[in-house]
């Protein structure tokens, strides 16, 4: 990181070394070496031609003048296509830059992504989005890891319905880690408003299903509607199990359903998953496994969060890897899940369905803002480092403009500095 700025002006007043430091996920270095290919296949026509190199002699399938010629004529042809490939490429980094030290932040900044840190999070809902769209601007080697326990609105009708995994977690997070400036974003985010089958349909849930049926894969659904979106990593779901949660709650009402839990406004004693041993899903696993860090939330902590990390699979990879493992605490309380709840119940209560070692930091905000009944408090004071063994990192993690959320950049610069700090 100290290096950033030096390396930023350098991109900036020196175009080609830009270019040369790209790595080929931009797609630049394939057409250099084809560029060199083709140069090679020139120089070698040439040489037929000019007798500078012993080669006229080497092959007698045509006549020498006929085997120059073909290589001129391939040599041209390679260069006009690497020519062509690398002005593809230059030129949507271009549109928008029209100065070429723009054109060099650019560069920079895709070049720095792509040596990104190996992130993974878990969750789901509105909260693991907000935090998919502050990442995505900081590294490119980034997996969502879905819950797929929705039961509620058009997912758990399409559910019902079709017998899919509920699509519209998914479709928020392809959303929020998408490039695509057009009106695609916007378009799959479209909720109908009447007609009948259709009300209260989001247009990316029914495109997801439209697409595993296609594809006959709900997850190579999932990897062609991230390409149409332009999606800067991978997401996955936890589990492809057709999971279902159920929650013992204090009173000893047992209640069964994701969306019926959260509508029984009471509070949790215990939550279950069904199948209680559902397998998780490999690359979901194996992401885990390789990252560099993994967080868990923001987001409802009994039924987007828990769920997940009580998936067998998801709780061994977390307990084997050896990434910093990050819990956002969410900025508010949720009503019909953690209402009245403290820092510390949250933490009680992930460790208490999982393991004590689940967890290496907590990030909690500091910026309290009362609103009403949902307000973060805390259990022990602000300047209390760690709880149940926990580290705990508090800051000024607020979106003003919507105080039962985070702030996509503070909480985003918050684990980038709790993940530099711990590599050191």
């Amino acid at each position: 990181m100290q290096h950033k700025n030096s390396g930023k002006e350098e991109n900036s007043s020196n175009f080609l070394s830009a270019i040369h430091l790209l790595k080929p996920g931009i797609r630049i270095k394939r057409w250099v070496i084809l560029w060199i290919l083709g140069i090679s296949l020139f120089s070698a026509g040439i040489g037929y031609f000019t007798n500078k190199i012993d080669i006229a002699n080497s092959f007698n399938f045509l006549p020498w003048h006929t085997e120059g010629a073909i290589l001129l004529f391939l040599g041209c042809a390679v260069i006009g296509a690497s020519f062509l490939g690398l002005y593809k490429t230059i030129s949507q980094l271009i549109v928008g830059n029209p100065t070429l030290g723009d054109i060099g932040d650019t560069l920079y900044t895709n070049l720095s992504r792509e040596k990104g840190p190996d992130v993974v999070v878990i969750g789901g809902g509105t909260g693991m989005s907000v935090l998919l769209k502050g990442l995505k601007q900081h590294t490119d080697n980034l997996t969502a890891i879905i819950g797929v326990a929705d039961d509620g609105g058009s997912s758990g009708r399409l559910r019902r319905e079709l017998g899919v995994i509920p699509p519209g977690d998914f479709r928020n997070c392809i959303v929020a880690m998408s490039d695509e400036e057009s009106l695609l974003p916007e378009l799959f985010q479209y909720r109908f408003t009447e007609g009948e089958g259709l009300k209260g349909h989001s247009f990316g849930n029914l495109f997801i299903v439209a697409m595993s049926h296609v594809t006959d894969s709900f997850q190579s659904a999932l990897s062609e509607s991230s390409r149409v979106l332009a999606v800067r990593g991978k997401i996955t779901p936890a589990t492809t199990a057709n999971l279902n949660l159920s929650a013992r709650m204090k009173n000893g009402k047992m209640i069964k359903g994701e969306s019926n839990i959260t509508a029984e406004k009471g509070t949790v004693e215990r939550l279950f998953i069904n199948p209680p041993f559902a397998k998780a899903y490999g690359p979901s696993e194996e992401s885990i496994l390789k990252a560099d860090v993994v967080i868990m939330g923001p987001g409802s902590l009994y039924t987007s969060i828990l769920p997940n990390l009580m998936v067998p699979g998801i709780r061994d990879a977390l307990l084997n890897t050896s990434a910093l493992k990050i819990y956002v605490c969410n900025v508010a309380t949720e009503i019909g899940e953690t209402q009245h709840f403290s820092i510390e119940d949250h933490v009680e209560a992930l460790i208490k369905h999982t393991d004590e070692n689940i967890l290496d930091y907590v990030i909690a905000n500091n910026n309290i803002v009362d609103i009403g009944d949902r307000f973060m408090g805390s259990s022990v004071p602000i300047s209390d480092q760690i709880i149940r063994g926990v580290l705990v990192e508090y800051a000024d993690l607020l979106d003003v403009n919507h105080p039962v959320r985070h702030d996509s950049n503070k909480l985003t610069k918050s684990i980038l500095k709790i993940s530099n700090r711990w590599k050191h």
